[in-house]
């Protein structure tokens, strides 16, 4: 039988450093427009306590989406060593488009996949390029669909990535712009003839929509008169209750549908969107499975110097861990992950998948 493996991954993390003190000359405002009283100081040791982020990266201002999309994609390339004019399709996740600093406005045409395509020098015209916009999941959807293509026989490589910047689209006036970050990662993904099952496993995927689908949006600056650009708003509360509902059932599905007990799982990487909540849906998921002491040293987090970078979250995690970058967490060959994330959509999916 055919199995989606991964063959290589990469990433590009921006150079621009920004710490929580960089926000104390901040003003800070509500929905309604109002100035927050609390001081920016306040406000910031709140934030931390409650995402454990203490800083963040933002690219330098020469760069957009689809440039750090192709630095990603590029070391990915070089750790899967394989000839770029084989690969099949590149699938690019993203939200925003190429976001330029001057104007701020979306520019998505071509797709970020024929820009990223372009600047690797790819010539191959059967090199199918195209994006996805699914919300944080998008690079978990985006490979979702790989493995379609790998496991049908129709595509042998598929290249996905997933990159954003956020730091583009937040309201500097929303106490919410301190959780976005910049950032891009990316995967090969290669079908092998393989006896035994290994590479993707099973996965699930949902939309909710009913009362959900505007928990993320777009919206004018929480500062009247500030710019006239739309920026990233998000109703924090709701979508906080909203993941801790409904993540946990849909990693269990997804374990469930692979056929294994919770004790096989090595990690869950879990999309880095808020430290509080992470820990909040691990707990339900130990419940799910008449767990009653939860084991934090399964589920790595990258949010405490990386921030929430959307898409990237989970690629960048991921090649982080396999690189030895990441302290006191590794993968070895046999060991079961199960990839998750929950964003804008409502969105949320998950992966079971064999090293």
């Amino acid at each position: 039988m055919l199995c989606s493996i991964i063959k290589g991954t990469g990433s590009y993390i921006p150079e621009v450093l920004v710490k929580n003190t960089d926000f104390l000359t901040s003003e800070f405002y509500d929905s309604e427009g109002q100035k927050i009283e609390s001081s920016p100081k306040e406000i910031i040791e709140k934030f931390h306590k409650i995402t454990n982020i203490s800083e963040r990266r933002y690219v330098s201002k020469e760069y957009v989406t689809s440039d750090i999309a192709a630095f990603a994609a590029a070391n990915c390339i070089s750790s899967a060593n394989i000839d770029k004019e084989t690969i099949d399709y590149i699938i690019v996740a993203h939200n925003f488009g190429d976001v330029k600093n001057t104007d701020r406005k979306s520019d998505i045409v071509p797709s970020l996949a024929s820009r990223v395509k372009y600047k690797l020098n790819i010539k191959n015209p059967a090199t199918v390029a195209y994006d996805i916009i699914f919300g944080c999941p998008g690079w978990l959807q985006a490979l979702i669909q790989a493995n379609y293509y790998l496991k049908s026989g129709d595509a042998k490589r598929v290249l996905v990535i997933g990159a954003e910047v956020l730091s583009r689209v937040s309201d500097p006036h929303d106490r919410d712009s301190m959780l976005y970050s910049d950032g891009a990662g990316a995967v090969l993904l290669e079908a092998e003839n393989c006896k035994n099952q290994k590479g993707v496993l099973a996965y699930s995927s949902y939309t909710y929509t009913d009362g959900l689908a505007y928990l993320l949006g777009m919206g004018r600056s929480y500062k009247k008169d500030y710019f006239p650009q739309l920026f990233l708003k998000m109703n924090g509360r709701k979508l906080y209750e909203f993941a801790l509902t409904y993540v946990p059932t849909v990693v269990k599905e997804c374990i469930d549908k692979a056929k294994l007990k919770f004790n096989q799982i090595k990690k869950i990487l879990l999309h880095q969107a808020n430290e509080k909540m992470d820990v909040a849906i691990l707990q339900r998921l130990f419940a799910l499975f008449s767990i009653k002491e939860i084991d934090l040293s399964i589920m790595p987090m990258t949010i405490d110097k990386l921030g929430n970078n959307s898409v990237a979250t989970l690629p960048i995690l991921l090649d982080l861990i396999l690189k030895g970058q990441l302290e006191n967490h590794k993968i070895e060959k046999g060991d079961n992950v199960v990839f998750a994330s929950v964003g804008a959509g409502m969105n949320i999916n998950a992966v079971a998948y064999r090293f």
